[in-house]
């Protein structure tokens, strides 16, 4: 079956971030995601899934392990189990970006909240 955002599973996060699930099993998950401007998730690590974050449009910033790092379209990072890390969007315009976790990575994140000043 051919996949798209069009028709596939729709979630927002964040309050104002959209998620599709292209691919969604217990082996692997690919998530095409969209930050609006000046959005970002809750930094956080996995216990077994690795990820490797695509963007596809836009440029992202995404701190992994301390160290932020400005993802433009048609780069990737991945990010290893166990390592800190958290998207955002810190530009002006939205950003879309896909997600491939290997395993599934529902149930696997442990957030690490910041104290507010």
């Amino acid at each position: 079956m051919k996949v798209s955002k069009q028709n596939t599973e729709h979630y927002v996060w964040g309050g104002k971030c959209d998620g599709w699930h292209l691919v969604k099993n217990k082996d692997v998950s690919i998530i095409h995601e969209r930050m609006p401007p000046h959005t970002k998730e809750v930094r956080h690590y996995h216990t077994r899934a690795q990820q490797f974050f695509f963007v596809l449009k836009g440029t992202a910033a995404l701190e992994v392990d301390g160290i932020i790092y400005d993802v433009k379209a048609h780069e990737g990072v991945e990010v290893l189990p166990f390592i800190l890390h958290q998207m955002m969007n810190r530009s002006s315009e939205e950003i879309e970006f896909l997600v491939i976790s290997q395993p599934f990575a529902q149930g696997d994140r442990v957030a690490v909240y910041e104290e507010e000043d």
